[in-house]
Parts: C-alpha cells; structure tokens; sequence
C-alpha cells in the first residue's frame, strides 16, 4: 500500500527528473549554433568535385547562373605534361555547364588563351571571376607578358571582358582588355610591386561603385591585398592608397561579396593552408580575419581522402562563391588533392549553409 509519504517523494522525484530533462534539452539546444551565429568556416558542407579534366591540372573554377537558368562555371587549366608550374606558361580559360551548381558539369570551350604576340596578355590567362553586372556578364583574369619565370610572375596584370550570355561572344573591353595594371604614382602601396598586380575579386559596392580588390607584393613584405575604385564597370579605377590587410604571413585569391550589409572579402590563409574571411563596414577597412575555410579533413571524409593523390598539398584555394538572390550558397575552391585518385589537380564544390558573416571567432596566424 502506497502511503502519502511515498508518494510525495515519487512526485517529488518525477518532478525533478522533468526539470532535469528540460534543463538537459535546454542546454543542448544552447549548443546547437543558431543559423545567425554560426561561423563562415562551420556554415560549409562538401558535396564534391566540380571538375576533372584527363590530361589537365584543374584550378579556379568561378560560377554564374544563365539566362536558362543552368550554372556556367569558368575554369583554369593547363596540360598535366607541362608541369604543375605551368599555371603561369600554358594556362586558358574554359567554360563547363550545368544543370545544378552542383554539377555534373560538362566542357563546353575555351573562352580565352594568350595571344602570343607582344601584349599585356601574351601568355596564361588565369584565375577567372565571373559576375552578372545588370545585363552583363563579367569576366575578370589575369595574364602576363611572357619572358622567364620572374618576368610573368612581376608582368601579371589585370584583364575584363564582357558579353550578354555566359555563352558569349566575349568581348574586351577599352583597346585590349587590359583593367588595372601596376599603379604608377610612388606613395600607392603596391607601386613596384614584384607579383604585378592579380587575383582580381569585383564588387558592386552598395554606394554603386565598383571596387576591384587585388593582390601584390612589395619587396621584402608578403602578398597583401588592396583595392582600386571606378564609379563605370570599365574604368578607370584609381588606387586606394594603403593595403587593406594586416596579415603577416602570405594570403591570395580573394573573393569579394555583400551578405547582410557586411563586406566580405574571402581569401586563402596560405601558412595555414586554410581560408580567411575578412569583414568591413566601408570595404576599405577591415576588422581582423574570420576562419574563411578550415583545411580540407574537416570537409571531405577519410575514406575520400585514403585514396586520393596529392599534387599541391592537401588544402583548398583559390575561393570562389556562387550567390543567388544576393545569398552565398555555393563555394568553389581549388584542390591540390585529387580525390578520384587522378594524375592532375581538379575543383571542388561546397554548399553554403545560411548564417552570418559576422561572429566572435577570429583567426589566428
């Protein structure tokens, strides 16, 4: 028989057993990252490679919906028999489509090689960023004069072209497509620069400008990124005077973007072997960096990786995100690891989960 005493303490112990249940709920709910509060590098899920090519080392890969509404991805490559350094010899520009961002994606053609005559863009267009721009597709890349090693690498320079479908015709823009080159008044930051000036990342600032970020270098420092502003798509732009990055060690390839008012530039953190996401009010001044990307076992299973081959490091670059109704939702990165196991580099593709640019966390060096 059950006296008032014994069940008072029962329902006394159920009781607390209810609280401690919704205590325990409510605190792994706490630990749960709320969509708003997540960071960059947590937001990003691997779905896989975007593009192999037999025959080809595979490298940027930047992405555009068309006006059918398939994803147009424009892509570096160059012959595996040419070497891995061969970016700066033997690159071209081609397009790949298809249905979804991503992927499958097919070859379509080659959108640009160097001339081979004495321009700017002799040799190597490299490192393609596409944008829609109102009715305009926009392709940026860079390229250089041709000569040794030191001479491409210090003759890099910026090129644009244009068309009204991802399918072209492309067209260059001013005289010979040239955009930026390396600024000629001495108190620029990036006068003299050894690297040229690369890596182009466009932006359509929300005061309607255009800011076209960069990267250099000046002797004796590391790879800084800086930016140059035009109030017309083509120009001319004009230097920003000081660099807008306080890294100490070498960063590249950025990529610029609005999410939720913030300024977005995503660059590689390349002593790391991961990615930086930098955040600004203006686009001019930046707080210090965000995690961009973390390095790629926090992304792709062991079992991908067990099989794959490395070609340049087991890390992800060249970042290039894919918005769609001014929302990031897909980033595209270079891969120095094959993880089909082939005998060149290739692109991979990752989603883009919902949250915000702006958190606590910040990178260290």
């Amino acid at each position: 028989m059950i006296n008032s005493q014994h069940l008072a303490v029962t329902n006394y112990l159920v009781g607390a057993l209810f609280c401690l249940s919704l205590s325990l709920t409510a605190a792994s709910a706490t630990e749960l990252p709320d969509p708003g509060q997540r960071v960059w590098s947590d937001r990003l899920e691997f779905v896989g490679v975007a593009v192999e090519e037999p025959g080809y080392h595979v490298w940027g890969s930047s992405a555009v919906i068309g006006l059918e509404g398939k994803t147009h991805l424009f892509v570096s490559r160059w012959p595996i028999t040419a070497g891995f350094g061969a970016w700066l010899t033997d690159c071209e520009v081609a397009r790949y489509i298809g249905d979804r961002p991503e992927g499958p994606f097919t070859f379509c053609e080659v959108v640009l090689k160097g001339s081979g005559r004495e321009t700017w863009d002799r040799g190597s267009p490299h490192n393609p960023t596409v944008h829609k721009v109102g009715d305009q597709y926009v392709l940026l890349y860079i390229a250089n004069q041709g000569g040794n090693k030191k001479q491409r690498v210090a003759s890099q320079r910026i090129g644009m072209v244009v068309a009204d479908r991802p399918e072209g015709p492309w067209k260059k823009v001013g005289a010979d497509g040239l955009i930026l080159s390396i600024p000629e008044e001495p108190t620029v930051w990036s006068y003299g620069s050894t690297v040229g000036v690369n890596n182009p990342a466009l932006l359509l600032h929300p005061d309607g400008r255009f800011f076209l970020y960069y990267k250099a270098m000046k002797l004796g420092d590391v790879r800084r990124m800086g930016v140059a502003v035009a109030d017309n798509l083509e120009g001319p732009y004009v230097f920003h005077k000081d660099p807008l990055t306080s890294n100490r060690s070498e960063i590249e390839d950025g990529y610029a973007f609005v999410e939720n008012g913030t300024i977005c530039l995503l660059t590689t953190n390349n002593h790391a072997g991961t990615g930086y996401l930098w955040t600004s009010e203006d686009g001019i001044h930046f707080d210090e960096p965000l995690v961009g990307f973390e390095k790629i076992e926090k992304y792709v299973s062991p079992d991908l990786l067990k099989d794959a081959t490395t070609h340049r490091g087991k890390k992800f670059e060249r970042p290039q995100v894919l918005l769609q109704n001014g929302k990031p939702t897909h980033l595209y990165v270079a891969s120095g690891v094959n993880l089909r196991g082939g005998r060149g580099t290739c692109s991979c593709v990752l989603r883009v989960h919902e949250g915000s640019s702006r958190s606590n966390v910040r990178s260290g060096e």
